[in-house]
């Protein structure tokens, strides 16, 4: 690759704005990549869904206000201070209200070859649905709050609200925020694996960030300090098998199990970070293996008995 990348905040923001969400995302992929030039762009994952609250429609689908709890707020005032009277307004206008619903999509932009050489792009994807009637005449809200977030809500036939958007929430230089967040604690776990996948023959396979991922964590102390953290996220879609504890299996039928396990995760050594993660490896396997190869059986790469051993020493997990 030529030139180091060059991408703000703002050039991704000012793309999601220009842009209606489309159904499968090709469309801001396709804008993302031309952005980013030669470097490589791919949607990496998915999160979950998530809500929060809308705002207000009337049945017709037209806007009477974007923030739900604004419009409760400034109604209550405008009718007095007097919540009777708000009920009968809002149950002579039959408004009714929304929700978006969202997910994040996480996008990486492979900067370099080491597994901490990517760009992490979170982009919100969110569509403002019809929620509920805003009054419930058949349990009547008891206050505000039970308007904003009834306890007993009534519900209706779901429809869009207008289409749906894009907005940029944040972009990680994983490079600059590993080397960060090491500064913040001593030898923290994520660099460790970070490290060990450099180490070992897993980097000859495609980029790290092809089967893991990381997520960054900022929040503020109870005394004003940013707290700093991350977590391992783990894409592979392919169900891999559950590999017991090795109970007398060693040589050529121990290799044989680590072999086929990695060749169903997509690179050499897999097993090992799977160990590391606490997923579908017990990390006794990590002590059967180093028995296996302190004895009569060297099938592991030197990189990787090397990692192994570092291990064993100091066992550590994300």
């Amino acid at each position: 690759m030529g030139e180091p990348l060059q991408i703000t905040g703002q050039q991704i923001s000012d793309l999601c704005k220009d842009l209606i969400a489309t159904k499968d995302d090709a469309s801001l992929l396709t804008k993302l990549q031309k952005i980013c030039g030669e470097y490589p762009v791919r949607l990496a994952r998915t999160s979950d869904e998530w809500y929060k609250l809308g705002g207000v429609v009337d049945h017709r689908g037209q806007r009477i206000a974007s923030d739900l709890t604004e419009w409760v707020e400034r109604s209550f005032l405008e009718c007095g201070q007097n919540f009777q009277t708000l009920i009968e307004y809002g149950l002579e206008q039959d408004y009714i209200a929304t929700k978006h619903i969202g997910r994040t999509l996480y996008f990486v932009v492979e900067t370099g070859q080491k597994a901490q050489q990517f760009i992490l792009i979170e982009i919100d994807k969110t569509n403002e649905v019809s929620d509920r009637l805003l009054m419930n005449e058949d349990a009547l809200p008891e206050d505000l709050e039970d308007i904003i977030d009834p306890i007993t809500p009534a519900s209706i036939e779901q429809f869009n609200v207008g289409h749906s958007h894009y907005q940029y929430r944040r972009k990680t230089d994983m490079s600059l925020f590993i080397t960060t967040l090491n500064s913040h604690h001593d030898q923290h776990p994520v660099k460790r694996f970070l490290d060990d996948w450099n180490n070992s023959t897993s980097a000859s396979a495609k980029h790290f960030c092809n089967y893991w991922n990381i997520q960054p964590y900022y929040h503020t102390g109870r005394y004003g300090e940013q707290i700093i953290n991350a977590d391992i996220v783990n894409l592979t879609s392919v169900n891999l098998p559950h590999l017991e504890d090795f109970v007398e299996k060693q040589g050529n039928n121990l290799h044989s199990l680590l072999t086929r396990f990695d060749r169903k995760a997509g690179y050499p050594f897999a097993w090992y970070f799977y160990m590391v993660k606490g997923m579908l490896v017990s990390a006794h396997n990590g002590e059967a293996v180093y028995q296996d190869i302190s004895g009569d059986f060297a099938y592991l790469p030197q990189r990787d008995e090397a990692v192994l051993k570092s291990w064993i020493a100091t066992p550590y997990n994300v």
